[in-house]
């Protein structure tokens, strides 16, 4: 990039002894120092708006006259242009518009040195720059070549300003990211290599805003909003998403994948975004919320807006925004698919951060930003930015999608009992949605709890009551209607609590406690229902139910424990999958029915993955990776397979396979790593057998990559 010769033409016909353009110095290894775009692009110059950069002119045989030449350059965004005299460092220039001033010790003999300077309101892309050489007579003029410019989080005027060193090195410079995945009560992490730095990513971001239905409809006008991080931000949001455009990912979320990638084996935003690109705009196969959102972050950080990804536990789909999810149950506390509407285990979004001038003050910081396509806003796949302040306080009008959004993180759940088509009844759950909102700390693996910045005070609650902090675990809400009656009855309390944190192999142990409070002794009848199901799914069939008669007695509180032994779940679960767990009291005299319900997702048993010398390799060099399982069950896997993959890392999968794998014995692969480019990749490894109907344990392991 540096003293590369440019294309010239000639507009005038060649004057003899005018001055001419030979080289150009981008000066990049400077600018991207000063400009904070170190590794973003081996093809371009790219910088920052509203901060100068700095380029070199060189000339040939005859050295500028600045008493009887000027330099006028250029900029072109699509058919836009604008004009820029070069001036001398002691002149005023406007900050709203375009400047370009030579310092004194920047002139010599054949060569000076321009400082170029954006406005701060200037449009993300890829820009052209020509410079004029003009007398009174003649002009002369050169294609100096291309630039990338991106927003500023580092300069307090632009609006995507960040005022924490701590703040931009996370949510702009760094790679790497921690998702955070499963139930409250077992939650699973993955790292993910959002990949900024990787070849082609930046390309294939600037790529992403140039297929966009808003630039191929009128390039000019898209090109002027990009100023604007909020119109970006919607943008790019409708375009991770393929729906509606020719966007990065296809969603999927059951079925085969045989004809793309699973979601769960991604771990990188490079990777995505290099298939896309180079398969022409092709959507790539197949993505779900975390795959969607982690993209967007790439995306955002590539441009210069801050951004990072959130996980809310227990996410409300409200698509009528009533702020209300149904569920329904039988009878015996099986869960049915009647509702339209529903709850996911975990959902995973993004969140930037930006002023909303549109909004006023009050509304700046974090916004949501949702690219998993659910519901269309505006007409289009697209959700957000919504201030998370708004969603705090319940300003359902503010934009945009802020009702949705609201309801993802504090819908009421409202669980009905039915029985021969009738509500016989009604359990309101005003805590469990929203339960926790996790997002990567700062300079850390482990989780912020953002919980508090988006729950504030809810619907009913007297004055100054707050919700501040999540349930608990152990926490239930059992409000009953026994719909024949007509009446309320809370003389029967029912709550359901899972024994630890349940591992594959290991036996399900739970708790019901039994609350009679009325004054009279009670019998009543005890039904339990377990299912399976995916995080953002309902419940398949019933895998395990019981039932039985109990006596209680006047205001006792009774414990009744149940055991699921392996035997009875090891054919229907697999690592991935969540158990929906209930249980319904129903009084056998009065019909009064009562409910608990509980969600959890059993741990798999864990792949070691070891590198040698550490988990910071040097580029280039090789290293050993040793990769092992060890078989945690009771008994004998046949067919077992150890997968191991990593982009950037290896080529291909490396597989180990054993037809007999007995209790307490290992599986083991080692492999040769070289890391291609700089910044951090991801090791996975994943362990199957043929007793099982898809993958039992999946691994990921961070592998930082120095230059030096």
């Amino acid at each position: 990039m540096d003293c590369m010769q440019q294309k010239t033409h000639d507009l005038h016909a060649t004057v003899e002894g005018q001055c001419r353009l030979k080289l150009v110095n981008y000066e990049a290894h400077e600018n991207h120092i000063s400009h904070e775009t170190q590794g973003l692009s081996r093809k371009h110059l790219v910088v920052r708006r509203g901060k100068p950069f700095k380029i070199t002119l060189m000339f040939g045989s005859r050295p500028w006259n600045p008493l009887t030449e000027s330099l006028v350059l250029e900029v072109w965004l699509g058919d836009m242009s604008e004009r820029i005299r070069v001036q001398s460092s002691d002149e005023w220039s406007d900050p709203l518009r375009w400047s370009a001033k030579i310092y004194q010790s920047d002139m010599h003999p054949k060569s000076v040195t321009v400082h170029i300077c954006s406005p701060v309101l200037s449009s993300v892309a890829l820009y052209e720059l020509l410079l004029n050489i003009e007398t009174r007579r003649t002009r002369r003029s050169y294609v100096v070549g291309t630039f990338v410019l991106l927003c500023n989080p580092w300069l307090k005027d632009d609006p995507v300003y960040m005022p924490l060193d701590v703040q931009t090195q996370e949510y702009i410079k760094s790679d790497y990211g921690m998702m955070y995945m499963g139930t409250p009560l077992n939650i699973s992490r993955q790292p993910w290599s959002f990949g900024q730095y990787e070849p082609g990513v930046l390309e294939a971001c600037l790529q992403l805003l140039q297929v966009s239905p808003q630039h191929l409809r009128d390039k000019n006008k898209d090109y002027a909003l990009r100023a604007d991080p909020v119109y970006l931000s919607r943008t790019l949001c409708a375009m991770v998403n393929c729906n509606d455009d020719l966007g990065i990912l296809m969603g999927k979320w059951q079925g085969s994948y045989r004809d793309g990638v699973k979601p769960t084996e991604w771990s990188s935003s490079a990777d995505i975004l290099h298939r896309w690109f180079t398969s022409n705009c092709s959507p790539v196969r197949y993505g779900q919320c975390w795959v969607f959102a982690s993209v967007l972050c790439t995306v955002m950080r590539v441009l210069g807006i801050p951004a990072r990804v959130v996980t809310v536990f227990n996410a409300a789909h409200d698509g009528d925004g009533s702020l209300i999810v149904e569920e329904y149950y039988t009878s015996t506390g099986e869960k049915l698919n009647l509702s339209k509407d529903s709850i996911w285990n975990f959902h995973v979004w993004v969140e930037c951060w930006m002023r909303r001038p549109d909004l006023g003050s009050g509304f700046d910081g974090w916004q949501v930003v949702d690219p998993t396509p659910q519901e269309k806003s505006a007409g289009i796949y697209c959700c957000g930015p919504c201030p998370v302040v708004a969603i705090q306080q319940r300003c359902l009008g503010a934009h945009y999608d802020s009702a949705f959004i609201c309801a993802s993180v504090d819908a009421d759940i409202i669980r009905l009992i039915v029985r021969d088509g009738l509500v016989v009844g009604r359990t309101v759950d005003t805590e469990a949605v929203g339960q926790l909102i996790y997002t990567k700390s700062i300079g850390s693996d482990r989780p912020e709890n953002l919980t508090p910045a988006y729950k504030g005070k809810k619907r009913g609650q007297p004055a100054g009551a707050v919700r501040g902090t999540p349930r608990t675990e152990r926490q239930t809400v059992t409000v009953m209607v026994n719909d024949c009656s007509g009446g309320s009855s809370q003389s029967l309390e029912v709550s359901l609590n899972i024994d630890g944190v349940p591992s594959v192999g290991d036996s399900i142990i739970m708790c019901v406690t039994l609350t009679n409070q009325s004054s009279s002794p009670r019998v009543v009848m005890q039904y339990l229902n377990a299912q399976v199901k995916e995080f953002n799914s309902s419940p398949q069939g019933s895998f395990w139910k019981t039932h039985k008669k109990v006596h209680i007695k006047a205001g006792e509180v009774l414990k009744l424990n149940h055991t699921i032994p392996t035997s009875e779940y090891e054919a229907y679960l697999t690592g991935d999958d969540i158990v929906n767990m209930a249980v319904v009291i129903k009084d056998i005299k009065t019909n009064e029915r009562v409910l608990a319900a509980k969600e959890f997702r059993i741990s798999s048993p864990q792949i070691a993955i070891e590198i040698d010398g550490g988990d910071t390799i040097r580029l280039k060099d090789e290293h050993t990776a040793q990769v092992s399982f060890i078989n945690t069950f009771p008994k004998t896997l046949n067919g077992a397979v150890l997968t191991v993959e990593g982009s950037g890392l290896l080529e291909g999968k490396h597989q180990a396979r054993l037809f007999f794998l007995k209790p307490g014995e290992k599986i083991e692969k080692q492999v040769s790593i070289v890391a291609s480019s700089p910044g951090t990749k991801v090791l996975m490894a994943t362990f199957s057998h043929s007793n099982s109907p898809s993958v039992v344990s999946r691994s990921f392991h961070r592998v930082s990559v120095m230059t030096d």
